[in-house]
C-alpha cells in the first residue's frame, strides 16, 4: 500500500492543499504518537479523488532495490528520482516543512522557462507563495537573500532565486535528508522494493 501512496504523492505533490495551522498543530501532536501507516493516511487526506481501494486494484510501478538504495547515496539522487522525490515529500509533510521541497521544485521549473512573459509571471508567483512576508508557504530566508529576490522582481532572470534555492537545498541536505534515510518510512520502502509483502500490510 505504501508504494501506491507514493504514486499518489508523486502525481499530486505540486498541488496538495495545505491544512490550516490549527489543524496542523492538533494533528501534529497526534502524529508523533502514531505509526507511519497512520501518518501516511493523514497526510494524503486531501487527495480525496484517489481511492485507496482503486489504487490497490491497479499494479503500479515499484522502485527497484537499486533505486531505493541510491536514494541513500545523496539528496541529489533522491530528488532526481520521481518516486524518491515523492517519498521525501511525504516525509517532509509529516514534519510540516514540505514548503522546502515545493520551493526547490518551483525553482527548478522556473529555470526551464524561456519566454520573458512566463519568467515574470512565475517569478511573481514563487515570490507570493514562498518568499514574501506572511506568504502561505513562507520559507526561512535571511534578510539579504529575501531582499535580493524582491529587488530582482523588477526584471527577473534565471538566477533570481538561485541563492535561495541553494540555501533551501542545503537545509534539506543537512537536516531533513539524514532523518529521512533513518526513518521508518525509508526502511519500509526498502522492504517494499524487495517485494517482501509479509512485512508491509495494507
Amino acid at each position: 500500500m505504501r508504494e501506491n501512496l507514493i504514486t499518489v504523492a508523486s502525481q499530486n505533490m505540486a498541488n496538495t492543499d495545505s491544512l490550516t495551522p490549527t489543524d496542523l498543530y492538533a494533528e501534529g501532536k497526534g502524529l508523533k504518537r502514531r505509526n507511519w501507516r497512520n501518518r501516511i493516511r493523514f497526510l494524503l487526506k486531501t487527495n480525496s479523488s484517489h481511492s485507496v481501494s482503486h489504487l490497490m486494484k491497479n499494479r503500479t510501478y515499484r522502485p527497484s532495490v537499486d533505486d531505493v538504495n541510491q536514494w541513500a547515496q545523496s539528496l541529489d539522487k533522491l530528488l532526481g528520482h520521481k518516486y524518491g522525490k515523492a517519498a521525501f515529500f511525504i516525509f517532509l509533510k509529516s514534519e510540516f516543512c514540505e514548503e522546502n521541497i515545493e520551493f526547490w521544485t518551483a525553482c527548478e521549473d522556473f529555470r526551464t522557462l524561456t519566454s520573458h512573459k512566463d519568467i515574470v509571471s512565475k517569478a511573481n508567483s514563487i515570490y507570493e507563495e514562498f518568499v514574501q512576508n506572511e506568504a502561505p508557504k513562507e520559507i526561512n530566508l535571511d534578510y539579504h537573500t529575501k531582499n535580493a529576490i524582491t529587488q530582482s522582481l523588477h526584471e527577473p532572470t534565471m538566477t533570481s532565486f538561485l541563492a535561495a534555492q541553494r540555501k533551501v537545498y542545503s537545509l534539506m541536505e543537512n537536516n531533513s535528508y539524514p532523518r529521512f534515510i533513518h526513518s521508518d518510512l525509508y526502511k519500509e520502502l526498502c522492504v517494499a522494493a524487495k517485494g517482501d509483502r509479509k512485512l508491509i500490510k495494507s
